[in-house]
């Protein structure tokens, strides 16, 4: 097994879509569904089923997922320690999925423009980290999402968004112009895995214990609602098909982004980021922008 099959095949695994994976591994699907099937071949295990309905795991694929998420992790955060301990001019980012996020990429701009010489490398996590593997040493620096326990850590507060429901576009409530968390209090929401973040948890639950599918990625969201009718919660402006719509809710906090690092963390990279973080989304605010 190679390691770039291994991140091909969680890509899949996550997005439970070729197509999609594809695109985020920006490959074209051939290629991508061949290494697949390499891979099933040298496992001597089926790792999804497919079907006109869609993509699933297979329990060997579930099995393998766990396996691979955390050699891929041990891989990348022997990488980040070979090049601390190599003084590279690199500083690692944890993105939170909203790499789309049109600040992120005024400030990647900025970013590239202050700092030419500096390799910057991004590390994209699922839901279950919001702090992107920053305790875990993965990353220097996260753009993320809060809340979640900061202990430990220096969190700037970048911009705050509003929150709303995630329905099916043929649910009743989808006609509904905005709703409350009583609103959706008998329905089914998305859950994240034992051992994600108390704070995190309990924000994207609407304070509440829930039950619901287990989920870790954005898509597996999206698909739990789809499929499932399930609840979820998003901030608002994210780009969804045309099979679902979201619904403001008038009593939910809003979506903190934030960018964090470890406390104590002084190097001049680091510190720089943040500055520059700061910097991007003031700008976004300011009138005419």
């Amino acid at each position: 097994m190679e390691v770039r099959t291994l991140r091909y095949f969680v890509a899949v695994a996550e997005e439970l879509h070729f197509g999609r994976a594809a695109t985020r591994l920006h490959m074209s699907q051939p290629p991508l569904s061949r290494a697949i099937r390499r891979l099933e071949s040298d496992l001597g295990a089926t790792l999804f089923r497919r079907s006109p309905a869609g993509v699933a795991l297979t329990p060997a694929g579930e099995t393998l997922l766990v396996e691979a998420r955390l050699l891929l992790d041990r891989i990348e955060q022997i990488r980040v320690r070979v090049a601390a301990a190599a003084g590279a001019a690199t500083v690692t980012v944890g993105l939170l999925g909203d790499s789309n996020d049109r600040d992120a990429l005024r400030l990647a701009t900025a970013y590239r423009a202050g700092h030419p010489g500096v390799e910057v490398r991004i590390r994209e996590t699922d839901l279950t980290d919001p702090t992107c593997g920053l305790r875990a040493g993965l990353v220097d620096v996260a753009l993320t999402r809060a809340p979640f326990d900061e202990t430990g850590l220096t969190v700037h507060q970048l911009r705050a968004d509003p929150v709303g429901a995630v329905l099916r576009a043929d649910d009743p409530l989808a006609r509904r112009a905005e709703l409350r968390l009583a609103d959706l209090a008998d329905r089914r929401w998305f859950q994240f895995p034992d051992g994600t973040d108390e704070w995190w948890r309990s924000y994207w639950n609407g304070g509440e214990r829930r039950e619901g599918p287990t989920v870790r990625a954005v898509q597996e969201c999206l698909q739990a609602v789809l499929w499932n009718g399930t609840v979820g919660l998003t901030p608002l402006g994210h780009d969804l098909p045309p099979e679902l719509v979201v619904v403001p809710l008038t009593d939910m906090p809003p979506s903190r982004v934030v960018v964090a690092a470890n406390a104590g963390d002084d190097r001049p990279l680091v510190r720089s980021f943040l500055t520059a973080a700061a910097a991007a989304y003031r700008a976004r605010q300011a009138p005419g922008s």
